[in-house]
Order: C-alpha cells, then sequence, then structure tokens
C-alpha cells in the first residue's frame, strides 16, 4: 500500500506498459511528450512502468530517471488520474546503487519499484548472490520492491520458481514479479505458491506478471497469473487493455462465459501476431511508430542504441498483425 497525494494506492492485477524515455535529437528528454503518452495510455487502462528495459533506463542518469518518476506521478495527478499505480525501475549494477534509487524513488510518488538483477558480474551471480540481493534490496527500499526476470537484460540470469518463492517468502517487501522470461509454467508455479493460504496470509499481496502480451490470456487464463507489464502496450493500450478483461473475467468467474472465453482468445491471436513484430523492431521501432502514428516529435534512441531505419518502419506498419489489430484499437478508442 502507497500513500501519497492524499491517495491510497494498492498494487492489484492489471496491465502496465514500460514507457519509452522520449528525447529530442539532442537526447535530452522530452517531458511534454513523456507525460502526455502516460496520460493517455492511462485514460485507455495501461498503467506505467517508468524507466523499464523500454524506457532504456540504463542509459539514463540518475537525475534523469528521478526526474521521469516525478513527471508521471505529476502527469497522472494533474489529469485527475490520482489512482493509477505508478511502478519505477531502480534497478543498477549494484546492491548500492539499487538501494539508492529505491530510497531516492520514495519521495518521486511512485507506489512501487522493479528491480531487475544486476548483470555485468552474470557469471559471479549465484543463487546465494541472486537471493542476498534482493532481500537486501526489499530489506533497504522503502517501496515495495517487485522482481524482474530478464534473462536478455541481465547477462543471462534466469531466475528460477523455486528461488523466487523461497525470496518472497524471506523477504516481507517483496511484492511480485515480471517474467519477460516468458516462461507460463514459471510463472504457473509462481502463482500457486505466493496464493497458498500459508504465504498469503502474512505477506502482502504478491503479483505475477508476464513481461510478453503473446501469452497474456494464457498467462492469466491458464497460469492464473495477474496481468503483464509489455511493450505493446504503448501502441495499443485499449486493445490489451480489453483482452486483460476478458481474460481475467474468465479466470475469476464462478461461471465463466464460453463466449468470452472464445473472444478472448480471438483477441489473443491478434495480439500474439502484433507482438512478434514489435519485439522484432524493439524499443527503436516502437518509437518510430509513435512518432509516425500519434504525431510525437522525435523517435531518437540514446547511444549506442541506433535510430530505426525509415524502410524498416514502412516495412512494419504493413504487416499484417500490426495492421489488423490497429483496426481493433481504433475501434475500442472510438467507443470509450
Amino acid at each position: 500500500m502507497t500513500v501519497s497525494n492524499g491517495s491510497i494506492r494498492n498494487l492489484k492485477p492489471g496491465v502496465w506498459a514500460p514507457i519509452p524515455t522520449f528525447m529530442d535529437e539532442n537526447e535530452a528528454l522530452d517531458l511534454a511528450t513523456f507525460k502526455s503518452h502516460v496520460v493517455k495510455l492511462a485514460k485507455a487502462g495501461m498503467a506505467p512502468v517508468v524507466c523499464g528495459s523500454m524506457g532504456e533506463a540504463h542509459h539514463l542518469l540518475e537525475e534523469e530517471r528521478l526526474t521521469l518518476f516525478k513527471a508521471a506521478r505529476a502527469a497522472l495527478d494533474e489529469a485527475g488520474l490520482k489512482d493509477t499505480i505508478l511502478i519505477v525501475g531502480t534497478g543498477a549494477n549494484s546492491t548500492r546503487a539499487t538501494i539508492s534509487l529505491c530510497k531516492a524513488a520514495a519521495g518521486t510518488g511512485a507506489d512501487a519499484v522493479i528491480v531487475i538483477p544486476p548483470g555485468y558480474f552474470a557469471g559471479a551471480m549465484t543463487r546465494a548472490a541472486i537471493k542476498t540481493f534482493f532481500l537486501e534490496v526489499q530489506a533497504a527500499s522503502p517501496l515495495p520492491v517487485m522482481m524482474y526476470n530478464f534473462p536478455g537484460a541481465a547477462g543471462g540470469i534466469d531466475v528460477d520458481s523455486d528461488l523466487v518463492e523461497e525470496i518472497a517468502r524471506e523477504g516481507s517487501n517483496i511484492c511480485g514479479i515480471k517474467l519477460t522470461c516468458g516462461a507460463v509454467g514459471k510463472l504457473t508455479r509462481i502463482t500457486a505458491a505466493t496464493t497458498a493460504p500459508e504465504f498469503a496470509e502474512t505477506r502482502q499481496p504478491f503479483l505475477t506478471l508476464g513481461g510478453f502480451a503473446d501469452f497474456l490470456a494464457p498467462a492469466v487464463i491458464g497460469g492464473r497469473g495477474h496481468g503483464a507489464i509489455m511493450g505493446l502496450g504503448n501502441i495499443y493500450p485499449y486493445a490489451i487493455s480489453h483482452l486483460f478483461d476478458l481474460a481475467y473475467g474468465v479466470a475469476t468467474a464462478a461461471n465463466p462465459s464460453s463466449a468470452d472465453l472464445k473472444k478472448a482468445l480471438a483477441l489473443q491471436d491478434l495480439v500474439s501476431a502484433a507482438d512478434a513484430s514489435f519485439t522484432r523492431a524493439g524499443i527503436a521501432g516502437t518509437k518510430w511508430y509513435l512518432q509516425k502514428h500519434n504525431g510525437y516529435p522525435s523517435s531518437r534512441v540514446r547511444r549506442p542504441l541506433l535510430d530505426f531505419e525509415t524502410a524498416r518502419g514502412e516495412a512494419l506498419e504493413k504487416e499484417e498483425g500490426v495492421v489488423k489489430l490497429m483496426e481493433i484499437e481504433k475501434a475500442l478508442a472510438k467507443a470509450a
């Protein structure tokens, strides 16, 4: 539970988008575009994660991260969205630096922090080192800590379900995990362990979230997951919010609707196709598409990343999955 600006906000099942860090051509923060995008998504049911992988967190100065944390909360509050949960990325390459960011984040209006294990010395990150890292961070953090398992961005570190459960049991300030490893079986095991009465009665709610949109419905319906944090939410916030509502409704209803299940699976097919396209395009491709279709001033990424080539962008926007899901997105936005 977080109290900020007179509001009490509890983490609960849902969908989040990792917000890109918008920049001008000189790589300076474009806060106006950033704040506008945060509000646009939140109004569509897509809460923000600031300074995650999509936000190029490890390319930012610490003061830039804190500026973005504060800007996101301010934008939400100014738009009357004070109940929107804000998660911020505080992962760094040492325990000390991570704790420093967690403490600084507590004064920005964030509700929780998301932390990836340090991957620079991945070969030395044994199970004991990973466990110690998360337990020390959560003990020192004023905000609840969400673990982030993304082998591709952590030097190949892949935290297994047994270790996640161990950390969650011993760390009273651990509030969940984002699984960008894409392992539905792992998600299912973690959810089973953290929803068991003996765990749930003594700990704060623990959210098990997927890291891609392409398995949102399977994770929620089959794995009893609580939602997802996924880059595709930046492009299709209404469609993915709708997919979550359908899937979560099926998963939690006493008498699930077969019609809603069919709708969820049909929409998931379209989401999965579009997600494959944007996963290939990456951060630069996502920014390119947002500049082209949302009218944002720049698609600049911070070096050493290179900007998306126009030819690749024009091919991306014509891919069948991208086009079909955008038709759904526009229809849902119009009906909202």
